[in-house]
């Protein structure tokens, strides 16, 4: 009990920390944002141009107070709100890393969309000149992604905490004799998540051909490439344990077999539990490669942490790790060994 309370204690320091020097940041690149953008007050018309319809017109204005209160206030609220889901389900690496990312790229994308739409109204008498800003988003996205996917690969990962218990005796099992090797693989591909990134895509194209908005093509470009990155995974359960991995090879993860507490199949709904299709976090933290609904391994492991994967016959996958779990733990240890010998 002791050595599982630890576990825990550490784990919640490692998400409160990552939480804490990311959300202090997030702020601060707002702060600045504001700084910067009130510094501009004397070469900005008196009434500032804050939204833009679908033809890349102004069309509503407002004073700078409101501008930056409207916007900002946005970045902060959600810069506050990926913070907390980082310090409260980020039991393990992966969690930390996606909430620090987003969190940082919530406040340069708010403060970068902030200070581009302002500046190219400098020395203006008035907004409601044609001002093309279609240049401005482009940088936001760009400028904010590329920052916040640094800052996810810095934030550490998880320290080895092996199991000190047997695996649970409930827990579905392969039939393994004592020098069997064996090995299972499994492929787990779109279902209707796909469905929902295609519609994305060509409405994005649709806006894009209809705004003339030619340097927005990023935007469909991206959503190609996150797709066909997180919609076809391989998974591999052997003697080293679980491991997963996209189709492109990346995004990756692993379980090693002597941090797995119990692996098991349940029944997975993904817009309920998770939010939608992909590499998701859902309740509790829980990380989840999700798409379709249906049975799925779920492979729960020391730290508090777990890994859901929507994969067809997830039932044999979740016996033979536990299986050869069990085995790694039964095996002697070097020391056994040679007082054996």
């Amino acid at each position: 009990m002791t050595h599982t309370l630890d576990h825990d204690r550490r784990t919640a320091r490692r998400s409160h920390r990552t939480a804490g020097w990311t959300t202090v940041a997030g702020l601060a690149v707002l702060a600045g944002a504001a700084v910067t953008a009130y510094s501009w007050r004397g070469d900005l018309p008196d009434r500032v141009a804050t939204h833009w319809g679908i033809d890349g017109t102004a069309d509503r204005f407002g004073s700078l107070n409101a501008a930056l209160g409207g916007l900002l206030g946005v970045g902060a609220v959600l810069v506050l709100v990926f913070g907390a889901v980082t310090a409260f389900l980020g039991h393990s690496a992966t969690t930390r890393r996606m909430g620090a990312a987003t969190t940082i790229w919530a406040a340069l994308f708010t403060s970068v969309l902030l200070l581009g739409t302002l500046h190219v109204q400098r020395g203006l008498a008035d907004a409601h000149s044609d001002v093309d800003v279609s240049g401005v988003i482009l940088l936001a996205i760009v400028a904010s992604l590329l920052p916040a996917v640094a800052v996810g690969l810095l934030v550490p990962g998880d320290p080895r905490q092996p199991a000190v218990g047997p695996v649970s005796a409930e827990a579905p099992r392969e039939r393994l004799s004592p020098q069997e090797q064996a090995a299972w693989i499994g492929r787990t591909e779109a279902g209707p998540g796909i469905a929902v990134g295609i519609v994305v895509v060509a409405v994005t194209i649709g806006l894009v051909l209809f705004t003339r908005m030619w340097g927005m093509l990023v935007v469909p470009a991206l959503l190609l490439v996150s797709m066909a990155a997180m919609f076809s995974f391989v998974v591999r359960v052997d003697r080293t344990g679980l491991a997963v991995h996209s189709a492109l090879g990346w995004p990756r993860t692993r379980v090693p077999l002597d941090e797995v507490v119990r692996a098991d199949v349940i029944q997975v709904r993904p817009l309920r539990e998770f939010g939608g299709w992909g590499w998701r976090v859902g309740r509790g933290g829980r990380v989840g490669i999700v798409l379709r609904a249906g049975a799925a391994l779920l492979v729960e492991r020391t730290g508090g942490r777990s890994l859901v994967v929507t994969v067809p016959d997830a039932r044999t996958a979740a016996g033979l790790l536990n299986a050869l779990a069990d085995r790694e733990r039964q095996a002697p240890g070097p020391e056994a060994g040679s007082a054996a010998g």
